[in-house]
């Protein structure tokens, strides 16, 4: 009888019962180990899906020495860059059977050494590292570990596996955009020069057009693109056709300055920006083109590498560049993309 909804759970003796087996060789077959015929693993698999057995997280666990979770740690608690990493580090694991939890340590050391003991504690099967910028660490020691670590959008150690989006190819894409849209002179408007990225952007657009237009370097806000743009036609002589921004705040900020100026988005200045903010780059008026940086891909790109540290698969280190993707929308001509 069903009483409340309730039902007995099938056990791993259900399934050696239904397969005619014994239990070893029901465990054995459901862990993929132990020597038996093909056709007998492939049976108890069989049965164990048609009469409903999930096996218990515990017990897996002690089989193979493993906890089936993994850490992400980061200082990026607004969450603009994690949230998209952790989403895409959740996807390539669920179908593992593998669950993520996110420790926030801002930018404090003593919190962050809080959080990586309790990971450990939890015996987590690798940690994930990331944060606010490529070119900085997270606040906390990370060497050392008992187990595997990998880094996405951060600055990982020398004998690291680090992910991050190639800044410079971004860029190429936006500046090869803008000349495909018949822009002939275009000026970056970008973030803080101590940024390795901003560098890395800028030095790409400077080879795409020659080395001969100008960069602006400032802050990552709205006024900052608002300001650079009040900057620029101010000035005297020819005024830019085209503008690539290092952010999509930057971006939207140019573009209410160029609109209250009586200057026509796209028609008389394309503008591209980069990040894929969709709560800015999709608001914007008219919405924005910009640079995806794929954070959800590198995050499924980490995922899947932890997981491979921690079965203990081979994996070559060293620091891997994932492309960028050109969203293009009505900020600087050409047919949307399909997003």
């Amino acid at each position: 009888m069903n009483i409340g909804g309730s039902r007995k759970r099938i056990t791993i003796h259900d399934v050696a019962a239904a397969a005619g087996v014994s239990i070893s060789t029901a465990s054995k077959a459901l862990n993929n180990n132990g020597r038996m015929g093909d056709d007998t693993r492939e049976r108890v698999k069989r049965v164990a899906s048609e009469i409903g057995f999930r096996p218990n997280a515990l017990a897996r666990g002690l089989l193979s020495k493993r906890s089936f979770t993994i850490g992400l740690l980061t200082n990026d608690t607004y969450g603009r860059f994690t949230l998209p990493v952790m989403a895409g580090v959740a996807e390539a694991l669920v179908d593992h059977g593998v669950s993520v939890f996110l420790c926030a340590i801002e930018d404090d050391p003593a919190l962050g050494q809080i959080h990586v003991e309790a990971m450990l504690d939890k015996q987590v099967d690798g940690i994930i590292a990331t944060g606010k910028r490529i070119d900085r660490s997270l606040p906390v020691d990370l060497s050392n570990l008992p187990v595997p670590v990998v880094y996405a959008f951060t600055e990982g150690r020398p004998d690291s596996v680090s992910f991050r989006s190639d800044d410079a190819q971004g860029a190429e894409l936006a500046v090869e955009w803008l000349s495909r849209m018949g822009r002939r002179r275009i000026v970056h408007l970008t973030g803080p020069q101590d940024f390795f990225s901003v560098r890395e952007r800028a030095d790409a657009y400077s080879k795409a057009t020659g080395g001969m237009e100008p960069v602006l370097y400032g802050v990552w806000s709205e006024s900052w693109g608002h300001e650079a743009v009040a900057r620029i036609w101010s000035a005297p002589g020819e005024k830019p056709d085209g503008l690539f921004c290092g952010n999509d705040q930057i971006a939207r900020g140019a573009v209410d300055a160029l609109r209250e100026r009586g200057i026509k988005v796209p028609q008389d200045v394309s503008v591209i920006g980069f990040d894929n903010w969709e709560i800015v780059a999709a608001q914007t008026r008219p919405p924005l083109t910009t640079v995806d940086m794929e954070l959800k891909e590198l995050g499924r790109q980490a995922g899947l590498t932890v997981l491979a540290l921690a079965e203990g698969r081979p994996v070559e280190r060293g620091v891997r560049k994932l492309p960028c993707r050109l969203v293009v929308r009505q900020s600087c001509g050409g047919k949307p993309s399909e997003e």
